[in-house]
Parts: C-alpha cells; structure tokens; sequence
C-alpha cells in the first residue's frame, strides 16, 4: 500500500483526544491515517510538504442539488414559491440523463476545489433509472466521496394528476439500485434515499416511506420547510416517532418552522439535522435552527443546498450560520435588557465541527470520516497559510472558519488519493474544457425549451 506523510503542518485534528500540532506530521497508508505525531521519521512514497500550511479533516457538504451546477445564480432574485415554480415545474421537467451527469460531475469537481471531501448529493428530478446512473457515474469520475441520494421528481400536477405530494416513492427503482450497483456500502459513493417527508407527503406516503428505508437499510434525508399552514402531514415527525421508524438514519434538511417540541422529538430519536444558512436567510423568515439545536445538546451538520440561489462555498456557509447565530444571541442578550456579552457566543472551533464531525454524523459516517483520527479514511485538505488573505495565521482554527475560501485549499485527499495539489485539481485539463462546453450546451438548451429568460441574450454563448 503506498505510504504518504503530510510533513510540517499545522494539525487540527477536530478529534479532542488527538489535539492539535502547531507543527506536525501526519502518515497516510493507503486509504487510511496511520499515524500523527509531532515528527514522523517513517519512509514513505510520497512526502507533502505542509510547512505554512493548515492541515485538517476535509469538508462535509451534507445537502447540495448538484445536478442544478449550471444554473449557478439563476434564482438569485427567486422566492421559495418562485423556485418551486421554475425549477421543478418548468427547468426541471427539461433535464435528460446526461443533462445530471454533467450539472453533477462540475458540481462535484467544484466542490472539491473547494475543500470538500464529502458530499451529500440530494438528486431530486429522477423519473427513471438512468438518471440515478447518469448522476453516480458524474460523482464516480470526480472521485469525491458521496452519498447519492435518489428522490423524485416534483413536477407541477395538472387537471387530474395525482400531485406529488400523494406518491410514494419509487420503491422499485430504489431497490434496483441497493440490490445492483449499491449492493455493497464499502465504496466512494454509496447510496441513500432522498424521501418527502411529512410536511410535502400524505401520512400514508410518510409511513411508507420510512418503512421502504428500513427494509432497504438505508440512510433517508428529507426536506422540512414548510410554515404550519402549508404542510401536508400536520403531525410532521410525530408520524415516523410514533411507528418508531424515526433515528439515527435519517436527515431533516431545514426545519426553521418546527415547533420546539418536533425539534426536541427530532434529536431524541436520533435524527440530525442540517442547516443551510444560505438558502434559509435567502427565503424565510423564520431563523436558521442552529441555535435550538445547540441547546438541545445536538450538533448542526452544514449544506450549500441550491446552488441556483445561493454561494457554493462550503467556507461561506459556515460563517454565515456563525455570523447569523451570533446576531440572534447578542439580540435576546440586549432585549433581555442585559450588559454585552462577556464571551462571544458560538466558538470558531464549534463552527468548524458542523462542517465536519457535524457532517459525519448526518451521514452516520462519524467512524470514518469527519476527523484527523488515526484509523480513519484519509479525507484530508491542507489550506495555504501565507495566501494574502489568511496570512499571518495567529490561530488556525479562527482564521479557517473567519478567513478562508475554496482558493486557499492547496491540497485535497479523499481516501488517500490526491484529488488536488498546489491549488490545483488533478483532473485532465482538456477534459475539463469539453465537459465545460457540455454543460453550457446543456443549460442554453434546457433554458431555451422551458421558455424562461433569466439572462441578458448571448450571455452564455
């Protein structure tokens, strides 16, 4: 197995039983950390040099639509009820199997220049097979580490349809996939189930969906951002809590309109929950979770979400959910009538555990991923100290979450493999330029069929 050692590095582990090292050396051996020390003398097949460099657990990205990547910013002037008129009722219902595999493989390959090792992929336009393929195949080649999250379509019901919201999902086509190409969990990309949820599904579609994932042993993601009004299963959580089919394997993505007590029963059964700060403040009026969560003892995990309306940056999502949750407590402090807060709320270090061991968590990947932890796979980035904006690095942890950005990653590993170095992805120049011309094909000809006109003509030629 090839042997590499990251040498010289400031490590941030975010394992508190391994700490930091101002300076310090870390083995890879083959897909796995073997060893960080102070000062590793072993030999090894490659050496990194790490000097002036932040060496710390790659980036967890636990809600992303990547198959939206090349209509970047088209919904920037969008509202919630605009987006799912646009995008699921008119661009959506345009794209073909390669049209996902293209938005897919650029988003991925965005979001490991980034410093995002791992990947939630919320695929939600499938309606038949060889889109899911399409998509795997996109997140394959690009070599990231994701977990593919299969859902449906949600095109706008017409004069007699049966909507959406009273479908089940599609249960043939999941266990297709589970039982063929996901037939086993050891591998790169493997698989979820990207379900409704209560607030868009009947509690018919809810029991048996949540039934569907048990069988299939499957992790489930589900949206949940809808007012109290808008809900199509009232009970919310409560449905799958009391079938007792609500844990540890499944992902609310959202949830600014949950009542404290769906929160609380959310987090005692296990659930996690992911914040997307971005896309929330973008939308709705009702904050971001982050902090009801922390006081119920339960950790964020972060996500970009819709790269149509919001930034891609995984480093910018973690400062505005930092941003805004400090926002929210200096508020209830001062209307409490109290003096400034003596200690700034929501730690820099915290804000960097949502975006990785948070991450891990969400993903129930916490034993693989998500820490510089010896024996755990060697998901790793390393971010240029002396690059103008984050030099002198005083604190690594203060400057990576208030700081950085994807061009300070330097390096990215993701199971041992070198998927970027010296600011560059390791990726077939050539081929990136065809596959650049392949998505600005695809989106000018979905834009072009749906009839929507978001851009000044000839801007994407």
């Amino acid at each position: 197995m090839k042997r590499t050692l990251i040498r010289g590095g400031y490590i941030v582990s975010v394992d508190a039983a391994v700490g930091d090292f101002p300076v310090g050396d870390l083995l890879v051996v083959g897909d796995r950390i073997a060893e960080i020390a102070p000062h590793i003398g072993a030999a090894a097949d490659e050496v990194i040099d790490a000097r002036n460099m932040i060496v710390m657990p790659g980036l967890i990205n636990a809600h992303l639509h990547t198959w939206q990547t090349g209509l970047r910013s088209i919904g920037g002037g969008w509202t919630g009820p605009d987006y799912h008129k646009i995008m699921h009722g008119n661009l959506g219902t345009r794209f073909l199997p390669d049209d996902n595999y293209i938005g897919t493989l650029l988003g991925a390959l965005e979001q490991l220049n980034g410093g995002v090792t791992t990947l939630f992929d919320w695929c939600h336009d499938i309606t038949d097979i060889d889109y899911a393929h399409r998509s795997v195949d996109a997140l394959e080649e690009a070599g990231i580490r994701a977990v593919f999250g299969h859902g449906s379509a949600k095109p706008l019901a017409g004069e007699g349809d049966v909507p959406f919201t009273h479908k089940p999902h599609p249960r043939a086509r999941l266990e297709a996939l589970r039982k063929g190409r996901f037939a086993s969990d050891d591998r790169l990309v493997t698989l979820a189930a990207a379900i409704l949820g209560p607030q868009f599904s009947t509690p018919e579609v809810v029991e048996h969906d949540f039934r569907m994932v048990k069988d299939l042993d499957l992790l489930s993601s589900s949206h949940a951002a809808r007012r109290p009004a808008d809900r199509v299963s009232p009970e919310g959580f409560f449905i799958p809590a009391r079938l007792g089919l609500l844990n540890a394997k499944h992902n609310v993505v959202h949830g600014n309109y949950l009542s404290d007590e769906e929160l609380k029963l959310i987090v005692d059964c296990g659930a996690s929950v992911t914040v997307t700060a971005n896309i929330e403040l973008h939308v709705h009026p009702a904050d971001p979770v982050t902090g009801r969560l922390r006081a119920l003892g339960a950790m964020p995990s972060l996500g970009v979400d819709s790269i149509p309306a919001a930034n891609s940056d995984l480093f910018n999502e973690m400062r505005l959910a930092m941003l805004y949750q400090r926002s929210i407590e200096h508020r209830v402090n001062h209307n409490a009538g109290c003096g400034p807060l003596t200690v700034l709320p929501v730690p820099s270090r915290d804000v960097l555990e949502w975006a990785t061991i948070g991450g891990a968590r969400a993903l129930c990947m916490e034993d693989q991923i998500g820490s510089l932890t010896p024996g755990k796979k060697a998901d790793i980035i390393l971010i240029d100290g002396l690059a103008l904006n984050m030099f002198p690095v005083h604190d690594p942890v203060h400057t990576t979450v208030q700081q950085a950005n994807f061009s300070n990653v330097d390096t990215v590993l993701v199971d041992g493999v070198v998927r970027k170095r010296g600011g560059k992805l390791l990726y077939d120049a050539d081929t990136l330029t065809q596959r650049r011309e392949a998505l600005r094909t695809s989106v000018t000809r979905i834009i072009e069929e749906s009839g929507y006109r978001p851009v000044p003509a000839g801007a994407l030629s």
